[in-house]
């Protein structure tokens, strides 16, 4: 398969473009390297320093790919709340002129959502037909480029497909950018400091394993359009999460106490049974074992 991966130099993305490369595919890479690296990118795969919104066309003519993975995206909830015309022309925009360019060479889509910022506050593993309620335009802006992904299919007869990630930690992942807590977590044990946990730390999150979600996308491929959350179906609140990092550093460090953030969702958590169900896949590693994984990448 001839796959181009936008957002390939990026956290996500790259592990995405590394399973491709291990399967012996032909991968591209998007990537403006605004917030990806091009250390990230293997020398199997192929780099093009581009931008979704203004050079998809190009490469897209120059690759002629099979396959696109949708992963380019603006992914910070607090760049979306101050500058949301800038998300918007990244997530929703951007989004547009990947499906036309992809339309002209007939190249199916699977496109990186988000379950967490999508459903909002959670009485319950959301399933994918649980209302949506986004609480940031990050959410709004992921959102309307579903209903753009879905709009073409029904337009088209194309086969799109979405996931939405849960949180989703380790290697390569960022603390200054994702804002994944575990990064956030490690990096600052591995530094000497004490992390902190806003509010009493009892709010939960869908904690999933970077390597799980690469294969989960893979499979996606496969599937003839549809909807799937990606993650783990189990919640973890915060102060379990940082004794289980704790556990995976080897330190005993307490962490320091804040005031809790205002808007912050108390609960998020996906129900993954269509995804089990439908693409064969759970996710392999429990919190310990990604933990382990990505301790030793931070620390290593």
């Amino acid at each position: 398969m001839r796959a181009l991966v936008t957002g390939g130099a990026g956290f996500i993305g790259s592990h995405v473009v590394d399973t491709l490369v291990a399967r012996g595919d032909e991968v591209h890479v998007l990537d403006n390297l605004a917030t990806g690296r091009r250390e990230h990118v293997p020398d199997a795969a192929t780099l093009h320093e581009a931008d979704i919104r203004s050079d998809a066309a190009a490469v897209f003519d120059d690759v002629r790919p099979d396959a696109c993975f949708h992963l380019a995206a603006q992914a910070d909830v607090r760049v979306s709340v101050a500058q949301p015309d800038f998300d918007a022309d990244v997530n929703v925009l951007g989004t547009i002129r990947v499906l036309e360019t992809a339309r002209t060479h007939g190249t199916k889509i699977v496109f990186s959502s988000t379950g967490g910022a999508i459903y909002g506050e959670c009485d319950g593993p959301a399933p994918e037909d649980a209302g949506r309620r986004p609480l940031a335009p990050y959410g709004t802006a992921k959102l309307a480029a579903e209903e753009y992904l879905q709009t073409y299919n029904r337009l088209y007869g194309t086969s799109h497909v979405v996931l939405r990630y849960a949180n989703v930690y380790g290697p390569r992942q960022e603390a200054n950018l994702e804002g994944g807590v575990v990064s956030i977590f490690m990096r600052e044990l591995a530094g000497g400091g004490r992390p902190r946990i806003f509010g009493d730390g009892l709010q939960t999150r869908d904690f999933v394993y970077v390597g799980d979600v690469a294969e989960a996308t893979m499979r996606a491929f496969d599937a003839d359009g549809g909807v799937f959350n990606v993650g783990t179906g189990i919640e973890t609140s915060v102060v379990d999460l940082y004794d289980a990092v704790r556990r995976a550093a080897g330190v005993d460090t307490d962490p320091e106490y804040a005031d809790p953030r205002p808007g912050e969702i108390l609960r998020s958590v996906l129900d993954v049974s269509r995804a089990a169900r439908e693409l064969g896949w759970r996710a392999e590693h429990d919190l310990d074992a990604g933990l382990g994984k990505t301790w030793a990448w931070i620390a290593g």
